[in-house]
């Protein structure tokens, strides 16, 4: 049994009669689309779908941060001044 990351299921067949109703219905939660009973995608509201690619991209600038921590050790450091004047 594969498990359902969503509040409400639908069909693809009342998918394809009124996919507008549905995310209506759903109020901004993803909607798992059954074939066979079985989930084989989920429906997600444009604001939802938005916030989770901040939530993704944020994610990922955490690791590149974390990553980048470790090489301050290795840091140069460089005026403000001298960044201006290319004299470093």
């Amino acid at each position: 049994m594969h498990p359902i990351f969503a509040n409400q299921t639908a069909s693809i067949s009342e998918l394809k009669r009124n996919p507008t109703a549905l995310l209506q219905q759903a109020n901004g939660q993803p909607i798992a689309i059954l074939n066979h009973n079985k989930p084989s995608g989920y429906l997600v509201p444009v604001e939802t779908y938005e916030k989770m690619m901040e939530i993704i991209e944020d994610f990922e600038l955490g690791k590149i941060v974390e990553s980048r921590r470790s090489q301050i050790p290795d840091a140069v450091e460089v005026t403000l001044e001298a960044l201006l004047t290319d004299d470093f």
